[in-house]
């Protein structure tokens, strides 16, 4: 995972709206379609694309692939983005 494939994973809305609804639970590859008026083809690549960024992992249950949000890279742009705005409140900072 490299910060220019989570950006660009990030600069879609509708890779966006993925996260936001994979926040609040695991989901399905058919219940996040169910929020778009999408094509099942397209969602798959903006999913491919979340995963290969790291944003989102995958599990496999019976016929089912559910998908769930990986916090630990959306908090390691965010530290990034902390110390390049110079949020530092260490001493001597």
């Amino acid at each position: 995972m490299g910060f220019a494939e989570t950006f660009k994973a990030l600069s879609d809305p509708a890779r966006r709206e993925i996260l936001m609804l994979l926040k609040k639970k695991r989901l399905s590859a058919g219940e996040i379609g169910s929020h778009f008026e999408m094509t099942g083809a397209t969602i798959s690549y903006h999913l491919n694309i979340l995963k290969k960024a790291g944003l989102v992992f995958e599990s496999r249950e019976k016929n089912f692939i559910y998908y769930e949000l990986n916090t630990s890279v959306l908090e390691e742009v965010m530290l990034w983005i902390s110390e390049l705005k110079g949020d530092d409140n260490r001493e001597g900072k």
